[in-house]
């Protein structure tokens, strides 16, 4: 797939009632109770293009997570944002929304459902598929046991979803700085921390599959947890969906370079294979400004 060139993320200014922006646009915040909470990408997604977010804050005493999807409603348009994007969202057959669990979010592929099409037997216009998930129901995760991961540390530069090629840099979560973050940092890298946890690293794309339709996958510290929606109609554009929910208290977006890398970047790449850990960076002679840039971002 031919790169294309990068484009600012922000939050559409259509949100839910319970959602707060930051004067950025990219940090969305649920400020009360478990749910409004949905928000859209304030443009509509190209073929290859993610919309990436961390989890920058939770809060205790809620059931369920974090859900994110795509939309082929415009958010302009709407009379109402929906109160919840599954099912409210998901039930009208415009919307493939997935909700992520502390557990079984890869996507267990159906050997006898392989010849299906869009619209046979699923939602319409696009098919879902199912997940190891055990009676979680897509909204009131964490009661299953077991969970398929992928174990081995990334040592590609880039993920590679069909022709789409995606930069890794900014896809693994990150943990604060601090004594254990040289511990932390590879648990991210491997994906052995609950995707719900603080700093962990969301996004969703989608992938052209044939004429007028495409594949949507969901992506958690840069591992592809596979095609969690097949058929979807993408002739129409087709929006980000986040949904800012329940135990899921601030997210914010991250920006992904897909052409040449900013000198910062560079930079930090350079530096990062002289160094045991971005911690070990304090003890180089080096312009605070860098420091900061290659701690925290």
């Amino acid at each position: 797939m031919q790169p294309f060139p990068d484009q600012f993320m922000e939050f559409h200014p259509i949100h839910g009632s319970n959602v707060r922006l930051d004067i950025s646009g990219t940090q969305a915040t649920r400020v009360e109770s478990f749910a409004n909470g949905v928000c859209f990408s304030k443009h509509p997604l190209k073929p290859g293009e993610i919309f990436l977010i961390e989890i920058e804050d939770k809060e205790l005493g809620w059931c369920g997570h974090l859900r994110v999807g795509l939309t082929a409603r415009d958010p302009g348009n709407l009379d109402m944002v929906p109160e919840y994007s599954i099912p409210d969202m998901t039930d009208s057959g415009d919307s493939w929304v997935f909700a992520i669990t502390r557990n079984h979010n890869k996507i267990i592929e159906d050997p006898g459902a392989g010849g299906q099409e869009a619209g046979d037997g699923g939602l319409a216009g696009g098919r879902r598929l199912g997940r190891g998930e055990d009676g979680d129901g897509g909204a009131e995760g964490d009661r299953g046991v077991g969970n398929i991961k992928t174990k081995t540390f990334f040592t590609d530069s880039h993920l590679y979803i069909e022709d789409v090629r995606i930069p890794r840099d900014k896809l693994v979560g990150r943990s604060r700085p601090g004594r254990y973050s040289h511990i932390l940092d590879d648990l991210y890298k491997t994906n052995t921390l609950p995707p719900t946890a603080r700093r962990s690293r969301i996004g969703v794309l989608y992938v052209a599959k044939g004429q007028d339709l495409a594949d949507m996958h969901i992506i958690i510290n840069g591992e592809d947890m596979g095609a969690s929606a097949k058929g979807i109609p993408s002739i129409q554009p087709l929006h980000a969906v986040v949904d800012v929910f329940a135990a899921t208290k601030c997210v914010r977006i991250v920006q992904v370079e897909y052409g040449f890398s900013s000198l910062q970047t560079l930079c930090r790449k350079a530096i990062q294979k002289h160094i045991v850990h971005r911690m070990a960076i304090d003890w180089l002679e080096l312009p605070e400004a860098l420091k900061h840039y290659c701690k925290y971002e």
